[in-house]
């Protein structure tokens, strides 16, 4: 098969890395890619997005199927493109269809789906400028702390937890009022605050039956101990020590049968991942949110101890056999951190030469985030730069190998958190 990877990030880095195992991948390409997926196919320098130019070079090199990366070409409604196009449609995008991804797209769509669907979430309200009075009202009586979303998408920085009413007005007007985050902030939605331990649980689904794949944890602040500016995520812990047979037993009979089933009683299209982000609170299991594609830095841990081929699995969703797959986990622990540049995940610089990346050993795995080559360098190239992925017979024994390795690669202003998976050591 010849397979388009789109993205340029760790979570692409690592799908391709998986892809590119797989005896019935042919030829991989990835568009834009990084430095660090041209190691598993050719790049391409296309954007995510720019349909007309994917659609020229899948019908000039006969694409067999498209694995769209992040949520950007999916909310922007790639499925349903391809399959309105009938120079496209015979080439699977392993996907929801615009509808599906309004899961992540729109909190308020997802919101308002798990009402319908019974599925336990936080309480909440949304507002839009129209009804921005009745908001300061309700932000005065809420009770604290608050958290406030932005509907749209805001690269993972579009939610605040507030310990005050006068911080949640303020922050609801910089999103209503101001624009904040542009026209993801017209609609924000009020939600309460749910006391517990958040984790990743992710499944494959053709949108009827599903496939769970290994659970994760991220760590989405910038500083040590859980403190400081939201991030894309500083890296990932799999499997979750917590998300036991019980717990997950939970998770599967309240939250993902009930959103499978719900996608297709309301005729929603599903071809693809979902990610529930959920926390426990006190051992019950509560949505925070929905992605519809994987998480990045999570994939950096799930795909390696994922033992299936994944290939497989994306071939069994449109064929609709996904029923007949069973999944295979790596007994091993995996340990992610991400190493960052100087200022993120505010202003920060590009261009810094990266040295002392180790060579590919058994059990530790080296992601591009954001890099390039130029010249014959290895140049840093975004905020998040790399994941040192680590795979041991312990949580603890996989992190101090990450640490370590993550210690001896060298750029100028690199960062990274030593306390990631804290909580379970």
């Amino acid at each position: 098969m010849k397979i388009l990877l789109l993205g340029s990030g760790g979570r692409e880095h690592a799908l391709a890395w998986k892809i590119a195992q797989s005896p019935l991948c042919g030829q991989l390409f990835i568009a834009p890619g990084n430095a660090g997926t041209a190691q598993f196919g050719q790049n391409v320098n296309i954007a995510v997005s720019a349909l007309d130019e994917l659609k020229a070079f899948c019908l000039q090199q006969q694409i067999d199927m498209v694995i769209p990366g992040s949520e950007e070409p999916l909310v922007k409604g790639i499925y349903d493109h391809f399959k309105a196009d009938a120079a496209l449609q015979h080439i699977p995008v392993i996907g929801p269809s615009k509808l599906g991804a309004q899961l992540e797209g729109s909190k308020a769509f997802a919101k308002q789906f798990m009402l319908r669907h019974n599925i336990p979430t936080a309480a909440y309200r949304e507002f839009t400028e129209d009804t921005y009075a009745e908001g300061v009202a309700y932000l005065q009586q809420h009770s604290l702390p608050i958290v406030i979303k932005a509907d749209g998408l805001a690269a993972g920085k579009g939610v605040v937890i507030v310990d005050s009413a006068e911080e949640a007005i303020a922050e609801f007007t910089h999103m209503i009022k101001a624009a904040k985050f542009g026209d993801a902030s017209k609609r924000v939605v009020v939600e309460q605050f749910l006391t517990g331990i958040e984790c990743s649980v992710f499944v494959i689904t053709d949108g009827h039956s599903y496939q769970l794949l290994p659970t994760a944890k991220d760590y989405k602040r910038i500083g040590e101990g859980d403190t400081g500016l939201n991030t894309g995520g500083m890296g990932a812990v799999s499997p979750v020590p917590f998300a036991d047979k019980a717990f997950m037993q939970k998770v599967e009979t309240l939250i993902i049968q009930p959103t499978v089933a719900g996608l297709a009683a309301e005729g929603i299209v599903y071809h693809g991942f979902i990610f529930f982000g959920l926390i426990n609170v006190g051992g019950h299991p509560y949505v925070i949110e929905y992605n519809c594609r994987m998480g990045d830095p999570e994939t950096e841990v799930v795909m390696p101890r994922l033992q299936n081929d994944l290939v497989a699995l994306f071939k069994a969703v449109p064929e609709g056999t996904l029923a007949a797959q069973a999944i295979q986990e790596d007994a091993r622990a995996a340990a992610t951190v991400m190493l960052v540049s100087k200022g993120y995940p505010e202003d920060y610089e590009k261009g810094k030469v990266i040295t002392n990346l180790p060579a590919q050993q058994p059990g530790q795995l080296v992601f591009h985030a954001g890099t390039k080559e130029s010249n014959g360098q290895l140049l840093t190239n975004g905020g998040r730069v790399l994941t040192v992925t680590s795979l041991a017979n312990s949580l603890g024994e996989a992190l101090a190998q990450s640490r370590q390795t993550a210690g001896t690669i060298q750029f100028e202003g690199k960062y990274y958190r030593h306390d990631i998976g804290f909580e379970f050591l």
